[in-house]
């Protein structure tokens, strides 16, 4: 099983991957990265004077149960990760949770705009005099 220790990540296989931070993070798009900043919990260690104070940092003031939310959306991000890992393998794109709007590669790909459309169709104005006789 992965372990942690002293920013550096070691997997049952011997690979060991050294991290800047503490954390590893998943995104909804079950891209995988560093965590960077504990913004959401941590703990916090001041040393007013020689006595150290340890705090817990939760600037959103967090309860029990949306913390309890915060980690079963994790997991779940996680599982995901895992049922399309076994689906696609881990050198097919496909393993990427996409979202619903994708890049156009074409101009029939293109959604059709909103609002009036404008005519792309140029009038010969002489061609329009000579029919109104």
């Amino acid at each position: 099983m992965a372990d942690l220790k002293k920013r550096i990540l070691h997997l049952s296989s011997g690979k060991q991957i050294n991290l800047f931070g503490n954390s590893l993070a998943i995104g909804k798009s079950l891209e995988i990265g560093e965590g960077g900043a504990p913004s959401i919990l941590s703990v916090v260690q001041q040393q007013p004077e020689s006595k150290n104070s340890v705090t817990v940092f939760n600037p959103h003031r967090l309860t029990a149960d949306e913390l309890y939310e915060l980690a079963d959306f994790n997991i779940q991000l996680w599982m995901n990760l895992k049922a399309e890992l076994r689906r696609y393998g881990q050198v097919d794109p496909r393993i990427f949770a996409q979202e619903t709007t994708k890049t156009p590669t074409s101009n029939e790909d293109k959604p059709a705009s909103r609002g009036r459309k404008k005519s792309t169709e140029k009038v010969d104005k002489e061609s329009v005099k000579g029919n109104d006789l």
